[in-house]
């Protein structure tokens, strides 16, 4: 892929803010044409540095008031593949993460109250073949979420 520059990392910092966005402003922020941008977007695409667009749900007005996060400890690190198809499966989970620490994995999900977390735990995740046990760890407060600001890229020949 083509050497990143400032005006890519203008373009990644504003979709970050928006995935929306219309082009047109894009352009118009980084003082080029709209097929400039359509352009460079469909490069970060390619390149595999812009994956997709998301909208920010907020969870709880739907009904799922329960953020957490669960610490995994596998018999082996050598079953996160295989458990990872398994945890996939579960809807409520939105991350799963390969950890180092004390945890071989970590994920977050939602729940509906503690009941709904409580059969997520026990009649789902720690029914997985090779889950060792768990550790629960209930937001109670969510302060900040915000999209990282990239002011610039590590070059890997460097």
């Amino acid at each position: 892929m083509k050497k990143i520059d400032e005006v890519d990392i203008k373009i990644i910092n504003m979709l970050s803010e928006d995935a929306r966005r219309p082009y047109m402003d894009i352009a118009e922020a980084c003082d080029l044409s709209r097929a400039a941008i359509h352009q460079r977007i469909q490069r970060l695409i390619g390149g595999g540095v812009l994956q997709g667009s998301r909208s920010c749900i907020n969870y709880s007005a739907l009904g799922y008031k329960t953020l957490t996060y669960v610490g995994i400890v596998l018999e082996r690190g050598s079953l996160y593949n295989t458990v990872v198809k398994q945890v996939e499966q579960i809807s409520e989970v939105v991350e799963i993460h390969y950890t180092t620490g004390p945890y071989t994995m970590l994920i977050k999900l939602y729940a509906r109250d503690n009941d709904h977390l409580m059969h997520i735990l026990n009649d789902q995740l720690q029914q997985i073949e090779g889950v060792v046990s768990t550790e629960t760890l209930i937001s109670l407060k969510q302060s900040l979420q915000r999209p990282f600001v990239v002011k610039e890229i590590q070059d890997d020949n460097e």
